[in-house]
Order: structure tokens, then C-alpha cells, then sequence
């Protein structure tokens, strides 16, 4: 498994206003969306082309385009809902998929209650996005069920990630790559992610 922190000094700029209590639903909204674009930029780096003959204005010539299967993009909710447009503007025909899972505030082990998903995944390359990888649980049950339905490669996309969460996923599924804008400190006593974005229902939503 490889694993990307992107510091580009834009992204990073970005981040730091998420994290801003200040910042209002609307330009959480906004920024989420940027942000995942910028990742979405990396984490797709290593996607096979193939060259093609086109004619330009001017000229004939060879010229690569993606190859293969088109990938595919699931959204973890909710948090991942506020990242699927931005991956979607950079690769506007993927299928999209939805994966509902929560942690138990008990437990806090991962509960599925939702799992719609593109019905030719098979072989695909899926960009799995969430705003935050925290504990894993939840990352790694996702990736279970992308596997299951026959997921090929799987790229993981977050804003923010934590230690634990890395460990984790890394030991559960140690061929998903990942890639996120910022390793956090720690996780809290109860599980939530340091410093972190604060609740992220309110933050994008607007509702706990």
C-alpha cells in the first residue's frame, strides 16, 4: 500500500480554512469541493493511457487519453457526499456509488445501512472518498464491500487521516492506496480526529 500526504502550499491554504470554526456551511461546502479536486489530481496520477491519433487544427498527431475501464467513484456518507462532485468534474463519466456506514458510539465499530453501487465494478479502478480516515473501521468495512462486488484497484481519498486510521486500513487491506491532504495528530478518547474539522454533519451540512 502507498500512502501520498500532498503539502501542496494551495491545498494546504485550503485545509486551513476548513478547519476554521469561522468558516460558514456555505464555504465549508466550497472549499471541500476544491480540496477534493486538488486530491483527486494526484491520487489519479498513475492511470493508464494509451496514444491515439488525432487531427488538430494544425496537424496530425499522437496524443494520450485514459485506457481501460472508466473508473469508478464511491462516496462514504455523508461526509463523502460534499467530495463526489469534485472528482466528478475532473472525470465527469465515472459511475457513481454510495456506501452508508457509521460508526457505533459504543463499539465504535463500523455499521453498514446503505450500499448502492455501479453494477460493472469489476476490474475497475474505484476512487473511494471521506472526508476523514479516523479510526479505519468504517474505511475498511467499505473496502470489504467494494471488494465483495468485485472492485479492482482501490484508491482511498481523504482531507484528513490519522495514525490509527493508516495502521488500520494498512492492516486490513494493505493493497488500497491512500491519499490525503494532512496526517493529524491522534485520535481523541473518543475516536474523533485531532484537531480535526469539528462535526462534520454541522460543518457541511448544517445539521449534528
Amino acid at each position: 500500500m502507498s500512502v501520498t500526504i500532498v503539502n501542496h502550499p494551495c491545498l494546504q491554504h485550503k485545509i486551513t480554512l476548513l478547519r476554521d470554526a469561522s468558516t460558514e456551511n456555505a464555504a465549508f461546502r466550497a472549499l471541500l469541493l476544491e480540496v477534493t479536486q486538488l486530491l483527486a489530481y494526484e491520487a489519479t496520477r498513475t492511470l493508464p493511457v494509451e496514444n491515439v491519433r488525432i487531427h488538430t487544427p494544425l496537424s496530425d498527431t499522437s496524443s494520450p487519453i485514459l485506457s481501460g475501464r472508466k473508473p469508478a467513484v464511491v462516496a462514504l456518507m455523508r461526509a463523502g457526499l460534499g467530495m463526489a462532485d469534485g472528482i466528478l468534474r475532473l472525470l465527469p463519466s465515472a459511475p457513481l456509488g454510495h456506501i452508508g456506514v457509521y460508526r457505533d458510539p459504543e463499539t465504535r465499530e463500523a455499521q453498514t445501512y446503505y450500499c448502492k453501487l455501479p453494477a460493472d465494478l469489476e476490474g475497475r479502478t474505484v476512487l473511494v472518498v471521506d472526508a476523514v480516515l479516523a479510526t479505519g473501521n468504517t474505511a475498511a468495512a467499505a473496502c470489504d464491500l467494494l471488494r465483495k462486488a468485485g472492485a479492482g484497484r482501490l484508491e482511498y481519498i481523504s482531507v484528513l487521516a490519522a495514525p490509527e486510521g493508516i495502521t488500520h486500513l494498512q492492516a486490513e487491506h494493505p493493497d488500497v492506496s491512500i491519499t490525503c491532504g494532512h496526517l493529524d495528530e491522534s485520535l481523541n478518547e473518543d475516536g474523533f480526529i485531532v484537531p480535526g474539522f469539528g462535526d462534520l454533519g454541522r460543518r457541511l451540512f448544517g445539521t449534528a
